[in-house]
């Protein structure tokens, strides 16, 4: 005769414990996810940024094992080119290229430089190359170059500062306090600017701006400066007025020092003198335009009354 047992109750009781089972599974995860929210919240990152994070670990583990294995066949070509295989696999080539620190140069010439290198992996992109490159423009006085990854070429410039217009047979030549030519520049974008002339004056701007800073008064007076004979400056004024100044920058300094309390006291700039001589120790001469010719035909007259 055939037996039936009844298995009922031991079932409810299997399912009251999965079940049990299950909720402590629910708050157990809750309470980790709960967990990790709140140590995320105390990061200083957003979400954005941490998954850019985990992508560029995640790369950098597939990076590595490329290298690795390429470097056990004994081919260092074939190691790069698989990690840039896998980097461009994964978006990291160049997009962009963004740029700061471009005030008055041509901000093209950068863009030019630096976009031969779009769609390259990030892996092969050789920044001091890039920098060199940069630093052959005649504007930049230093580059920083750096990669903002997934995607980005990030350059940074630091443009030299114009500090006159150097005169040439027939151009003017901007240039900055150390004497690099930057650009050719038209009379009417030079005007208002110092004008520096002679052979070497490029080289002796710095030594122009330390002796005008000897007398401040006088230093936006100055129109235009020329370096006679390698040793010394003749100063001309916005007046039109010129002053031959010494060699050697402490006689020159003094001169120009004592030309500014002489103008103080006598209002010499914009008088009836053309040039003043300070070259000689202790001594100004000044000329007046006519004088010479007035001297001599007085001269004349009183030879012909004395007849």
């Amino acid at each position: 005769m055939a037996e039936t047992i009844n298995r009922k109750g031991k079932g409810v009781r299997r399912s009251a414990a999965a079940q049990s089972r299950a909720a402590t599974a629910r708050k157990a995860k809750a309470k980790t996810s709960g967990a990790v929210g709140g140590v995320l919240a105390l990061l200083p990152f957003t979400e954005e940024q941490l998954h850019k994070v985990f992508l560029a670990v995640i790369l950098g583990g597939a990076v590595a094992m490329a290298w690795f294995v390429a470097s056990l066949a004994g081919v260092p070509a074939l190691a790069q080119a698989q990690v840039a295989a896998v980097a461009s696999g994964a978006g990291f080539e160049v997009r962009r290229v963004q740029v700061s620190g471009v005030d008055r140069m041509n901000e093209l010439k950068v863009y030019e430089r630096v976009l031969a290198e779009r769609d390259r992996p990030m892996p092969l992109v050789d920044l001091d190359a890039i920098r060199g490159d940069l630093l052959g423009l005649s504007w930049v006085s230093d580059a920083r170059v750096s990669r903002q990854l997934p995607d980005t070429l990030v350059v940074d410039v630091v443009e030299r500062t114009p500090r006159a217009a150097l005169k040439k047979p027939g151009r003017l030549v901007l240039i900055d306090g150390e004497g690099h030519e930057l650009e050719p520049i038209s009379e009417a974008n030079a005007k208002g600017m110092l004008k520096v002339a002679g052979p070497g004056a490029a080289r002796q701007v710095a030594a122009l701006d330390e002796l005008l800073d000897a007398a401040p008064a006088l230093k936006a007076q100055v129109a235009e400066a020329e370096w006679v004979g390698n040793r010394r400056w003749n100063l001309t004024f916005k007046t039109g007025q010129v002053l031959a100044l010494p060699h050697g920058p402490d006689a020159s300094a003094g001169a120009l020092v004592q030309f500014a309390r002489l103008d103080g006291v006598n209002r010499l700039l914009g008088g009836k003198v053309a040039a003043f001589d300070m070259r000689a120790p202790d001594r100004i001469y000044m000329r007046i335009p006519g004088r010479a010719q007035q001297a001599l035909e007085t001269k004349a007259a009183a030879s012909g009354g004395a007849q």
